[in-house]
This record gives structure tokens, sequence and C-alpha cells, in this order.
């Protein structure tokens, strides 16, 4: 709902973006042109009774967050016209800017996002500022899809299968992909049609593709790969990206879920709601309401059937332990009264790129600051949602191979990240800021190449061996809790051989007649602090990779999925958290381990099945 308040926060989001693109004279005049235009597309939420609360109230539901699975949740749960659901979220609406897609790593210095760094890890980020990487998280209506790169994929089908195999029924391939489907509204022109569906109420569509997409395909079949619509059964292969959006937009959860539902009665949804713990009855372990502070007060909720938290990765497990789920030890420390000893945030896997391979081409085929601002691209944007604007901060295509473990046929071990840009493309004054680059590792490698055409491969290793964690801080509810990613910490060192692997997969890729045509060439300039290193030896890019990584925001696994007998498992095949009634947790924390996917879409698919979990154990509808 608009108000003076909210205002002055769009105004302050607008001031820091125009900062942070204070570019050059004349695509700083195009810039702000731009921001001008799109200010009148400002986009205001106004849901249910968000605005009229009283000091306690009682609901049928209580969803904490608003997400990718939150925010189908409570869509789906107030489809029953006698159930009250209320829906709480930490951060406030999108506006403009969150809309267009090349702004996401700057709306990780705004409110939208929550500002998390992973702690100090020996061996790791030495390239990033203080040695600590960004794990940002969505802090909006609508979660990270406010903030991220609205990659949509969803996963290999043994990923679901070894999820079901693990002592989860109902979460098989067969089991999920009907929840994938029942959310998408396609408009692809490459989809496979049996693996889509064009009635559902989020956009996958094809997004902005570059002259240099097709040297990347056709590089993958000169190297013997198809080209494939990755989101069905068959993955290893070559693809255009798949993306959340509507005419070059982004199309975030709540704009697809929340926004056509938010005259429903039934659906009450606060925003700026800090949910502090669940409400658990200590004799009889049941879940009854939450505790939130809303507007400067504090609040309860209750709740006559359940609570479902989808607070994400970070902050369900966090709202468990402050509410005194968790490891007994860890509250004890903390003077947290322990209600369920369960190994909350002990286990947690991730997705890790590494950001430091540039090529340069001798033509302007790749995607740069000035053609994005050129004042024609700027109309085709506003006017038809297409150009460079619309896409997602470069990336294109994907590629899915087996570089080191060909075990099982058709589950890839890598996933290939392309770029029609590189770092420098928008003058480092975004991508690498959020990334945390700092500048004197910025200004040997890419700097030089300021108006150098130039594109990269982002490799992601999909099945990590490490396992991080995390846990409170304090038992403050707004202290940010510790996260530890333990990267290339596994015991054989498969993490970074698979990831070394991948490096030499991308330069071969890189030599391909498709390429070649470009005159493309590997930047060969060493990353700081590795010069003592033959330059593309083993050892070299080791270091290269120790010192620019950063995570591609899949963490999972911090209540993660299992039967009882798993003293790891926090929540069981129903989403029911072990030894506390009327409580669940669906997001991407229940997700068992990290899965050939970006996690948005899947974590959506969680709060599909979830919906119909939740609506199987009260018939009463």
């Amino acid at each position: 709902m608009f108000n003076a308040k909210n205002s002055q926060q769009q105004g302050a989001n607008y001031d820091i973006l125009e900062r942070l693109l204070g570019i050059d004279r004349f695509a700083e005049k195009i810039f702000h042109q731009f921001m001008n235009r799109m200010k009148s597309y400002e986009h205001f939420y106004q849901g249910g009774s968000s605005s009229s609360t009283n000091d306690d109230e009682i609901f049928d539901f209580i969803v904490v967050g608003s997400g990718s699975a939150g925010a189908v949740i409570a869509s789906r749960l107030s489809e029953v016209p006698h159930w009250n659901v209320l829906l709480l979220e930490a951060g406030r609406v999108e506006n403009s800017p969150a809309l267009v897609p090349p702004l996401a790593p700057l709306l990780q210095f705004t409110d939208y996002n929550w500002p998390y760094l992973m702690e100090y890890q020996e061996g790791i980020g030495k390239g990033l500022v203080g040695h600590k990487m960004a794990w940002p998280r969505g802090r909006a209506l609508g979660g990270t899809t406010v903030i991220n790169y609205m990659i949509y994929t969803r996963g290999n089908p043994e990923d679901y299968d070894r999820w079901a195999a693990k002592g989860n029924p109902g979460w098989s391939y067969q089991d999920v992909l009907p929840y994938f489907l029942k959310s998408e509204n396609s408009s692809l022109i490459d989809g496979d049609p049996n693996y889509h569906n064009t009635k559902g109420e989020w956009s996958v569509t094809n997004p902005y593709r570059g002259p240099l997409l097709n040297s990347f395909l056709s590089a993958g079949q000169e190297l013997g790969f198809d080209i494939i619509d990755y989101t069905t059964p068959r993955q290893i292969g070559f693809s255009s990206v798949k993306a959340n959006q509507v005419k070059g937009r982004r199309h975030s959860i709540a704009t697809a879920f929340l926004q056509p539902i938010k005259h429903r009665k039934n659906l009450h949804i606060r925003t700026s709601a800090h949910a502090n713990r669940i409400l658990v009855d200590p004799q009889t372990r049941q879940a009854y309401g939450v505790d939130y502070d809303y507007k400067g007060h504090s609040r309860k909720a209750f709740s006559k059937k359940e609570v479902i938290l989808s607070a994400g990765t970070f902050n369900s497990p966090q709202l468990l332990m402050l509410s005194g789920i968790g490891p007994a030890e860890d509250l004890q420390n903390l003077g947290i009264p322990v209600l369920q000893d369960l190994a909350v945030g002990k286990f947690m896997q991730d997705h890790l790129t590494f950001v430091g391979l540039i090529f340069t081409v001798n033509k302007n085929v790749t995607v740069n600051i000035q053609s994005a601002l050129a004042t024609e691209s700027v109309r085709n944007y506003l006017e038809y949602g297409t150009g460079p604007i619309s896409s997602l901060g470069g990336v294109e295509g994907l590629g899915y191979v087996q570089v080191l473990d060909a075990t099982t046929p058709n589950f890839p071990d890598v996933e290939l990240i392309f770029v029609g840009g590189s770092l420098n493309s928008d003058y480092g004054l975004g991508t690498r800021r959020s990334m945390r680059i700092r500048d004197d590792v910025y200004d040997k490698l890419w700097r030089p190449l300021h108006d150098v055409p130039a594109w990269t491969i982002f490799p992601m290793p999909v099945h990590p061996e490490s396992i991080g964690s995390m846990s409170l801080r304090s038992k403050n509810p707004y202290d940010a809790p510790l996260l530890f990613g333990n990267y290339f910490t596994d015991a054989q060192n498969k993490d970074m051989r698979t990831m070394i692997a991948s490096i030499r997969f991308a330069l071969k890729l890189a030599q391909s007649e498709g390429f070649r045509k470009y005159d493309s060439k590997l930047y060969e300039v060493p990353v700081p602090g590795c010069e003592r290193h033959r330059f593309n030896s083993d050892a070299y890019w080791e270091c290269a990779v120790r010192a620019l990584s950063v995570t591609l925001h899949h963490q999972v696994g911090t209540c993660k999925m299992g039967p009882g007998s798993d003293p790891s498992a926090i929540v069981d095949a129903e989403l029911k958290v072990h030894g506390v009634s009327g409580l669940r947790v669906a997001d991407c924390s229940v997700i068992p381990f990290a899965i050939t996917a970006h996690t948005s879409a899947p974590c959506a698919m969680v709060g599909e099945k979830g919906s119909d979990l939740i609506k199987g154990s009260w018939k009463d509808f």
C-alpha cells in the first residue's frame, strides 16, 4: 500500500542505483532517462488486510516467508475460502528497478537483500574484500525471486530419484514433475511441449540472445553434444537459457502468485513483519503461532491448524533454533531452552563457480553497458521488452556435461553458464561489486579490458561433496546467523578436481570454430597472488579458484528432509518437523543435497507439493 514512508524508501533505492551507475556522461544521461521512464511504471501492492492488525489474531494457517515456496503455499491454501491464511514477510514490495534484469546485482545494495556474508575460511575468497564471500538472500515480497538472475531450471531425474531413495517417499522425479508443470506458464520457442505447461501462474520464456550464443551452441555440437531442452529428462547437452520473465521484465513469484489474488478476503499479507520465533507449547510440543514485530510493535499471531516456515535456507533454521528446536548443546550455550534436539543447520551444500575465465573477441558481439543504454535499445525495451536490457546479466546459455564423473548416464557433474559479456562489461560498477571482488584484483584483470569485447563461462560443479553449516550468532532474532561454506574440504579433493576439469573443458570449448571466427582468445593475465604458478597449470588454476570463486546462491539442506532414523534429518517426507506438531518447513532448506539446478524453480515445486500435503492433512475443505 502506498504511503509516504514507502515512497521515501523507494526514492532512496533509486538514488543508490543511480550513484552506483555513475558512468560516462552519455551513458549516465541515457540511464537517467531510462529510470525516469521506469518510475512511471511504479508497482505498488495492496494485499488482503495487511494494513490493519490487532495485537493478537487467530488464523488457520500462518506462512512465514513469501519466497518461491511461501508465496505458492499462501496462494494455494487461500484457494479454500473458509481457511484464513496469514503470510508474514520481513521485506516489502518490489518496485520498478527490481523488474529490470541487468539491475539484479545492484539490488544487493538495497534493502531488498539480507546482506549476509560467509564467515572467513582460510584459503577461500583470497581475491574478495576481507576474504569474505557475499551470500545474499531476498528480503522482499517474493523473496530471492526479486533479486536473483531469473534463471529457470528444474534439475535431473536422478536428483529426485535419489531424494526419494533416502527415505522420502513421494519425492521421485515422476512424483514432482507434475508440480513443476502446475505452476509453469511457458511461452518458450524451443521447449519440448511434452514437458511444459502454458496455463500456470509463473512465466517461463526465452530471454535475450546475443550473437555469441550461436557460437556457444555450435561449440557444444562440435564436441559431440546435442542441442536440448534441459528441463526434460535428457539433460546432458547445450541450450539457450530459460527465464522467469514477462516481456523482458522480471516475473517474481509474488507477481505470479500473490498479485493476482491480492483481494482475497481470507489471505492476509503482512510486509515489513519480522518473525522472531515460533510459539511452541513446551509440554505438548505443539506449534500454535508466531511472535513477530510489525511497524515497531511486538505482535503475536495464533494458528488453529499449522505454522509453515518458508523463510529460506538461512532464516527457516534460524527461526527453528531461536524457538528451541535445534542442536541442544548450541542452544544451551546461548541460553535458549531446548524443546527438540535436532541437527538444524549442521548440514548445508552449495554451488560454487569460478569467475576468472576471460575471453576477448575482435568484434562488438558481446553484451555491454554501451549497447544496453543506447537510445534505440532503451526504446525497444520500454516498448517491446526486447534487446540487451532484457538480458539475465549476460547469461544466455547453459551446458550440462560430465567432466570427471561419468558413472551415472545422463547425470552431469558440471553446469557451464555462458555469459555473452564479462565483468568488465559494466565497467566493474555492478556485478563484480556484488561479488565483493577487490579493487586491486579488478584493476589487474578486468580494467584493462574496458571497451574491449569479452565473454566468459562460469563453470559450476553441481554435486559438491563438501559440507557447510550454519548456526546462531546470538539469541537476538535480528542478528545475522553464522554461515560456514567449508568449500573444497572433501576428503578426496573431488570438488577441486571437478572445478579444474570444468575449467579445462571450458577452455576446449572456447577453441571451437564458432568462437575462432571472432578470433576468441583467453586473456592470459594471471590472477593476483597466483603469479608464482605456471599459467594454465593445475596448480595455477587451483590458486585462481581459491581467489575468485563465488557462490551462485543455491544453498540447501539446513533443514534437510529425511526419516526419523536419520540423525541429520529435520523434517519428514510431509515436511513436518520431527518431534513437533503443527509445524512444517517448506523451502530450499529441506532439499537433502545439492541438485543439478538453480534452486528457485525446485523451491516453488516444494511449495506446490507442500500445499497438496497440507490440504491432504486437513480434509475439511
